[in-house]
């Protein structure tokens, strides 16, 4: 028996549920100087409801080869990496439009 999708009730070979949250968020990428003037990535927006948080942190600490961690619902990584963040974004499937770098 197929899976059914918890919002829309449709099974998930047809659920379009991601796709829509993904068009409808709003993520800011911003950068903040920490303790002792250290940068630090900051990325908010998402929802841990819709999105693996952990899985996306891990990801980006893997591909970035920095610290990272998640708190209140913010992904927190060591150092300047906007930009990366962003394509990274991008390639999970989120829209540029819906991307705000700080």
């Amino acid at each position: 028996m197929a899976e059914i999708c918890k919002n829309c009730g449709l099974p998930k070979d047809l659920c379009v549920c991601e796709e829509l949250d993904k068009d409808d968020l709003s993520i800011l990428v911003k950068l903040e100087l920490r303790k002792f003037r250290k940068p630090t990535t900051i990325i908010e927006g998402l929802n841990s409801k819709n999105h693996d948080l952990k899985k996306m942190t891990y990801n980006l600490k893997k591909k970035l080869a920095c610290g990272g961690a998640i708190k209140n619902e913010t992904i927190i990584i060591q150092g300047d990496h906007r930009d990366l963040v962003k394509e990274y974004l991008t390639s999970e499937g989120f829209d540029e439009s819906v991307i705000e770098v700080q």
